[in-house]
């Protein structure tokens, strides 16, 4: 059985519950709150722990010792994070919904850049291709919502979400805050479309950036990783609401 065959028989059962509302749904909007903040910035270096970015998010309590950037990061990624899910009941992505987020997410760190297509150029680590120029950023962006408003039912859901996140971070539109900002969208057009988030752990890092990389000539073993990880995040909400797991040929 293919993998996204797999992915759909168990979003098939998950929907048995559906819809989640009421207190359910915020305590699943509250479990990936916290996964999902904190494993999109540890990616990125944030040295924040999953148990200090819960306390951060729910008790407000700043960790001694750690770089105050780290703390707008969590706090922003999560006020981005909520963001996405007043998108839950659209099949949009828009520019002011991508310029949104980066505000909400950067607004403490550069309030002067946060929301704002960066001006100057970058160069990736680790990376032997070049991102989008600073006078093409525009362009190319308004092409990726053209793309999204276009194409997107062409793809899998799944599929479909694993592109956003690769051609957006290949345009690399803002100074800072791009992967985190790519990761948002995905999931965002994830849920839309009634799937489960796909949460990348730190201790994936490696690998995830090495098919990001090898995206650039075949994305196809970036798209499975990405489909995995939508993948152990149905496993994980059929464990925790005691969903009996599909047979599968």
């Amino acid at each position: 059985m293919k993998l996204i065959e797999k992915i759909d028989r168990y979003k098939k059962a998950i929907d048995e519950l559906r819809p989640f509302e009421g207190h359910l749904l915020n305590e699943i909007k509250g479990y990936y709150r916290i996964g999902l903040t904190w494993s999109s910035n540890a990616i990125e270096g944030n040295t924040l722990t999953e148990s200090e970015t819960k306390v951060l998010l729910e008790d407000g309590l700043t960790v001694g010792g750690k770089p105050l950037r780290d703390t707008f990061e969590a706090l922003g990624h999560a006020q981005a994070y909520d963001f996405m899910f007043t998108l839950l009941g659209s099949h949009r992505i828009t520019e002011t919904d991508v310029l949104t987020m980066h505000r909400m997410f950067y607004k403490d760190i550069d309030p002067d850049r946060a929301g704002q297509y960066r001006t100057e150029p970058v160069i990736i680590t680790g990376s032997k291709y070049a991102v989008c120029k600073v006078g093409l950023i525009e362009a190319e962006m308004n092409k990726l919502f053209q793309w999204v408003a276009s194409d997107r039912d062409k793809y899998h859901p799944v599929e479909f979400a694993a592109q956003l996140h690769k051609r957006f971070v290949f345009i690399h539109p803002f100074i800072d805050g791009n992967g985190r900002i790519s990761r948002l969208l995905m999931n965002t057009s994830l849920i839309q479309d009634g799937y489960m988030l796909a949460v990348i752990p730190p201790v994936l890092r490696q690998e995830y950036i090495s098919l990001l990389e090898r995206a650039h000539k075949d994305d196809r073993p970036f798209t499975d990783f990405i489909a995995e990880r939508v993948l152990e995040s149905e496993k994980d909400i059929m464990r925790l609401l005691h969903i009996p797991f599909p047979k599968l040929p």
